[in-house]
Protein backbone atom coordinates (compact mmCIF):
# COMPACT_ATOMS: atom_id res chain seq x y z
CA UNK A 1 0.00 0.00 0.00
CA UNK A 2 0.65 3.52 -0.74
CA UNK A 3 3.66 5.43 2.04
CA UNK A 4 1.12 8.02 3.08
CA UNK A 5 1.88 12.01 4.56
CA UNK A 6 0.24 12.00 7.54
CA UNK A 7 -1.68 14.97 9.51
CA UNK A 8 -2.78 15.22 13.26
CA UNK A 9 -5.27 18.22 14.14
CA UNK A 10 -4.53 20.73 15.82
CA UNK A 11 -5.61 23.96 17.97
CA UNK A 12 -4.33 27.02 19.11
CA UNK A 13 -4.13 27.96 22.69
CA UNK A 14 -6.91 30.43 22.14
CA UNK A 15 -9.12 27.70 20.90
CA UNK A 16 -8.06 24.97 22.94
CA UNK A 17 -9.44 26.61 26.27
CA UNK A 18 -12.76 27.26 24.32
CA UNK A 19 -12.94 23.73 23.81
CA UNK A 20 -14.50 20.67 25.13
CA UNK A 21 -11.85 17.78 26.66
CA UNK A 22 -14.30 15.63 24.05
CA UNK A 23 -13.38 17.43 21.08
CA UNK A 24 -11.38 15.69 18.14
CA UNK A 25 -8.72 17.57 18.37
CA UNK A 26 -5.14 15.90 19.59
CA UNK A 27 -2.87 18.99 19.99
CA UNK A 28 -3.77 21.49 22.40
CA UNK A 29 -0.81 23.88 23.01
CA UNK A 30 0.22 26.71 21.25
CA UNK A 31 0.80 26.13 17.53
CA UNK A 32 4.66 25.98 18.18
CA UNK A 33 4.42 23.42 20.61
CA UNK A 34 1.92 21.49 18.38
CA UNK A 35 4.83 21.45 15.18
CA UNK A 36 6.67 20.59 17.60
CA UNK A 37 4.78 17.76 19.32
CA UNK A 38 3.98 16.63 15.67
CA UNK A 39 7.52 15.91 14.53
CA UNK A 40 8.59 14.29 18.12
CA UNK A 41 5.58 12.05 16.90
CA UNK A 42 6.09 11.42 13.39
CA UNK A 43 3.73 13.49 11.52
CA UNK A 44 4.63 15.34 8.42
CA UNK A 45 1.59 17.80 9.19
CA UNK A 46 -1.21 19.72 11.16
CA UNK A 47 -4.23 21.03 10.73
CA UNK A 48 -4.80 23.96 12.74
CA UNK A 49 -8.66 25.22 14.62
CA UNK A 50 -8.50 28.73 15.04
CA UNK A 51 -10.16 31.93 14.80
CA UNK A 52 -9.27 34.24 11.93
CA UNK A 53 -8.67 37.09 14.41
CA UNK A 54 -6.46 35.35 16.77
CA UNK A 55 -3.27 37.10 17.69
CA UNK A 56 -0.92 34.77 16.90
CA UNK A 57 2.43 35.70 15.60
CA UNK A 58 2.39 34.05 11.94
CA UNK A 59 5.94 34.82 11.12
CA UNK A 60 6.81 32.68 14.21
CA UNK A 61 5.12 29.70 13.10
CA UNK A 62 7.08 29.58 9.75
CA UNK A 63 10.20 29.71 11.70
CA UNK A 64 8.99 26.93 13.66
CA UNK A 65 7.96 24.79 10.38
CA UNK A 66 11.18 25.37 8.75
CA UNK A 67 13.04 24.30 12.33
CA UNK A 68 10.75 20.98 12.42
CA UNK A 69 9.88 20.46 8.98
CA UNK A 70 6.45 20.17 9.96
CA UNK A 71 4.26 21.76 7.18
CA UNK A 72 0.50 23.19 8.20
CA UNK A 73 -1.96 21.72 6.02
CA UNK A 74 -4.75 22.94 6.41
CA UNK A 75 -6.41 25.80 8.55
CA UNK A 76 -9.68 25.08 9.94
CA UNK A 77 -12.94 27.86 9.83
CA UNK A 78 -15.02 26.13 11.71
CA UNK A 79 -14.70 28.41 14.32
CA UNK A 80 -16.23 31.23 12.33
CA UNK A 81 -19.24 29.65 12.62
CA UNK A 82 -19.24 27.72 16.45
CA UNK A 83 -17.80 30.93 18.17
CA UNK A 84 -18.48 33.46 15.47
CA UNK A 85 -21.89 32.62 14.57
CA UNK A 86 -21.09 33.43 10.50
CA UNK A 87 -22.18 31.19 8.10
CA UNK A 88 -22.99 31.50 3.66
CA UNK A 89 -26.23 30.59 3.75
CA UNK A 90 -27.45 33.24 6.22
CA UNK A 91 -30.84 35.33 5.57
CA UNK A 92 -29.34 38.37 7.13
CA UNK A 93 -27.14 39.93 4.82
CA UNK A 94 -24.51 41.17 7.27
CA UNK A 95 -24.04 37.92 8.27
CA UNK A 96 -23.21 36.33 5.41
CA UNK A 97 -21.02 39.41 4.54
CA UNK A 98 -18.89 38.65 7.66
CA UNK A 99 -18.78 35.27 6.89
CA UNK A 100 -16.94 36.12 3.48
CA UNK A 101 -14.50 38.66 5.10
CA UNK A 102 -13.99 35.65 7.86
CA UNK A 103 -12.72 33.40 5.10
CA UNK A 104 -10.70 35.79 2.97
CA UNK A 105 -8.78 35.80 5.76
CA UNK A 106 -8.32 32.65 6.45
CA UNK A 107 -7.35 32.51 2.81
CA UNK A 108 -4.63 34.91 3.82
CA UNK A 109 -3.49 33.01 6.97
CA UNK A 110 -3.46 29.74 4.78
CA UNK A 111 -1.49 31.60 1.78
CA UNK A 112 1.06 32.68 4.27
CA UNK A 113 1.70 29.48 5.95
CA UNK A 114 1.66 27.21 2.81
CA UNK A 115 -1.86 25.62 3.48
CA UNK A 116 -5.37 25.55 2.42
CA UNK A 117 -8.35 25.31 4.07
CA UNK A 118 -11.65 23.56 4.98
CA UNK A 119 -14.97 24.87 4.64
CA UNK A 120 -17.81 22.91 6.80
CA UNK A 121 -19.79 24.01 9.41
CA UNK A 122 -19.07 27.90 7.75
CA UNK A 123 -21.13 27.12 4.82
CA UNK A 124 -24.33 27.14 7.07
CA UNK A 125 -27.18 24.84 6.57
CA UNK A 126 -30.97 25.16 5.21
CA UNK A 127 -33.32 26.53 7.58
CA UNK A 128 -36.28 24.49 8.31
CA UNK A 129 -38.89 24.86 5.81
CA UNK A 130 -36.51 26.62 3.84
CA UNK A 131 -36.05 26.36 -0.27
CA UNK A 132 -33.35 24.17 -0.98
CA UNK A 133 -32.87 25.63 -4.34
CA UNK A 134 -32.90 29.29 -2.81
CA UNK A 135 -30.55 28.44 -0.25
CA UNK A 136 -27.94 26.24 -2.13
CA UNK A 137 -27.84 29.21 -4.84
CA UNK A 138 -27.45 31.99 -2.36
CA UNK A 139 -24.47 29.36 -0.92
CA UNK A 140 -23.09 29.61 -4.33
CA UNK A 141 -23.16 33.45 -4.67
CA UNK A 142 -21.48 33.97 -1.48
CA UNK A 143 -18.92 31.39 -2.13
CA UNK A 144 -17.99 33.10 -5.24
CA UNK A 145 -15.78 36.10 -4.13
CA UNK A 146 -14.35 32.94 -1.24
CA UNK A 147 -13.13 30.97 -4.21
CA UNK A 148 -11.68 33.54 -6.75
CA UNK A 149 -9.66 35.09 -4.03
CA UNK A 150 -8.64 31.48 -2.79
CA UNK A 151 -7.64 30.58 -6.81
CA UNK A 152 -5.95 34.28 -6.68
CA UNK A 153 -3.54 32.74 -3.65
CA UNK A 154 -3.08 29.36 -4.57
CA UNK A 155 -5.35 27.80 -1.64
CA UNK A 156 -7.94 25.15 -2.02
CA UNK A 157 -10.78 25.22 -0.60
CA UNK A 158 -12.04 21.72 1.05
CA UNK A 159 -15.36 21.42 1.93
CA UNK A 160 -16.10 19.07 3.94
CA UNK A 161 -18.56 16.23 4.11
CA UNK A 162 -20.19 15.95 7.44
CA UNK A 163 -23.10 13.49 8.69
CA UNK A 164 -27.44 14.74 8.57
CA UNK A 165 -27.03 14.74 12.67
CA UNK A 166 -25.02 17.77 12.20
CA UNK A 167 -25.92 19.73 8.78
CA UNK A 168 -28.40 19.27 6.36
CA UNK A 169 -26.10 19.95 3.78
CA UNK A 170 -23.02 18.12 2.11
CA UNK A 171 -23.67 14.91 3.88
CA UNK A 172 -22.88 12.48 1.12
CA UNK A 173 -20.18 12.45 -1.28
CA UNK A 174 -22.15 12.77 -4.60
CA UNK A 175 -23.76 15.49 -3.02
CA UNK A 176 -21.32 17.75 -2.62
CA UNK A 177 -20.00 16.38 -6.30
CA UNK A 178 -22.83 17.30 -7.49
CA UNK A 179 -23.20 20.85 -6.31
CA UNK A 180 -19.72 21.34 -7.91
CA UNK A 181 -20.91 19.78 -11.20
CA UNK A 182 -23.75 22.51 -11.18
CA UNK A 183 -21.61 25.57 -10.12
CA UNK A 184 -18.05 24.89 -12.36
CA UNK A 185 -17.31 28.52 -11.46
CA UNK A 186 -16.27 27.44 -8.18
CA UNK A 187 -13.39 25.97 -9.35
CA UNK A 188 -11.00 26.24 -6.48
CA UNK A 189 -13.32 24.35 -4.14
CA UNK A 190 -12.66 20.33 -3.35
CA UNK A 191 -14.21 17.33 -1.66
CA UNK A 192 -12.79 16.95 1.97
CA UNK A 193 -14.01 13.31 3.00
CA UNK A 194 -13.68 11.70 6.93
CA UNK A 195 -14.09 8.29 7.94
CA UNK A 196 -16.40 8.94 10.03
CA UNK A 197 -18.90 10.81 8.44
CA UNK A 198 -18.70 8.59 5.73
CA UNK A 199 -19.23 5.44 8.05
CA UNK A 200 -22.53 7.31 9.22
CA UNK A 201 -23.33 8.41 5.39
CA UNK A 202 -22.28 6.58 2.91
CA UNK A 203 -24.31 3.09 1.60
CA UNK A 204 -21.77 2.12 -0.34
CA UNK A 205 -17.58 3.49 0.36
CA UNK A 206 -16.48 2.72 -2.90
CA UNK A 207 -19.05 4.54 -4.95
CA UNK A 208 -18.45 7.25 -2.34
CA UNK A 209 -14.69 7.25 -3.53
CA UNK A 210 -15.59 6.75 -7.20
CA UNK A 211 -18.03 9.78 -7.14
CA UNK A 212 -15.48 12.35 -5.80
CA UNK A 213 -12.23 10.76 -7.97
CA UNK A 214 -9.84 13.32 -8.94
CA UNK A 215 -11.77 16.19 -6.45
CA UNK A 216 -10.82 15.20 -3.10
CA UNK A 217 -8.50 17.91 -1.42
CA UNK A 218 -8.56 16.31 1.85
CA UNK A 219 -8.93 13.04 3.84
CA UNK A 220 -9.77 12.87 7.78
CA UNK A 221 -9.36 9.34 9.04
CA UNK A 222 -10.60 8.40 12.67
CA UNK A 223 -12.03 4.58 13.69
CA UNK A 224 -15.26 3.35 14.28
CA UNK A 225 -16.99 5.99 17.16
CA UNK A 226 -14.43 8.46 16.13
CA UNK A 227 -11.98 7.46 18.48
CA UNK A 228 -7.82 6.59 17.21
CA UNK A 229 -7.26 3.94 14.11
CA UNK A 230 -6.83 0.91 15.27
CA UNK A 231 -9.22 1.24 18.01
CA UNK A 232 -12.31 -0.05 16.25
CA UNK A 233 -13.68 -2.18 13.86
CA UNK A 234 -13.33 -0.11 10.80
CA UNK A 235 -11.31 -1.60 7.72
CA UNK A 236 -9.44 1.76 7.63
CA UNK A 237 -6.64 -0.65 5.13
CA UNK A 238 -9.45 -0.99 2.38
CA UNK A 239 -10.72 2.74 2.99
CA UNK A 240 -7.16 3.90 2.27
CA UNK A 241 -6.62 1.68 -0.77
CA UNK A 242 -10.03 3.04 -2.28
CA UNK A 243 -8.36 6.59 -1.68
CA UNK A 244 -5.49 5.71 -3.07
CA UNK A 245 -7.38 4.60 -6.50
CA UNK A 246 -8.28 8.17 -6.57
CA UNK A 247 -5.41 9.72 -7.25
CA UNK A 248 -5.11 11.27 -4.01
CA UNK A 249 -1.96 12.33 -2.87
CA UNK A 250 -2.88 14.62 -0.24
CA UNK A 251 -2.27 14.12 3.73
CA UNK A 252 -4.19 11.79 5.84
CA UNK A 253 -5.52 13.32 8.24
CA UNK A 254 -5.46 11.69 12.05
CA UNK A 255 -9.01 13.99 13.75
CA UNK A 256 -10.10 11.83 16.32
CA UNK A 257 -11.28 11.82 19.94
CA UNK A 258 -8.26 11.71 22.32
CA UNK A 259 -8.53 8.90 24.34
CA UNK A 260 -6.98 9.99 27.71
CA UNK A 261 -3.58 12.19 26.45
CA UNK A 262 -4.16 13.93 22.92
CA UNK A 263 -0.54 13.17 22.48
CA UNK A 264 -0.33 9.40 23.49
CA UNK A 265 -3.45 9.24 21.32
CA UNK A 266 -1.56 10.70 18.34
CA UNK A 267 0.76 8.07 18.71
CA UNK A 268 -1.33 4.98 18.83
CA UNK A 269 -2.83 6.64 15.70
CA UNK A 270 0.70 6.91 13.63
CA UNK A 271 1.89 3.39 14.39
CA UNK A 272 -1.03 1.38 13.52
CA UNK A 273 -1.27 3.36 10.09
CA UNK A 274 2.28 2.83 9.74
CA UNK A 275 1.87 -0.95 10.41
CA UNK A 276 -1.22 -1.35 7.98
CA UNK A 277 1.30 0.02 5.56
CA UNK A 278 3.76 -2.70 5.19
Amino acid sequence: MKKWNYAISSADKYTSDAMPPLAPILLRDGILENLEAAAKLGYQAIEVHTREEAPIDWDAVNAKIEETGVKICQIITGRLNTEGLCDLMNDRPYVADAAIDGLLQYIDIAAYVGADIVLGWAKGNIPKGGNRDKYMARLAQNLQPVNDYAKEQGVKINIEVINHYEVNVFTTAKELVSFLDEYPELDACYVHLDTFHMMLEEDDFAEAFAAAKGRIGYFHIADSTRWYPGSGNLDLKKMLALLEETGYDGYVSVECFPRGDGYETGRKAIEYLKSIED
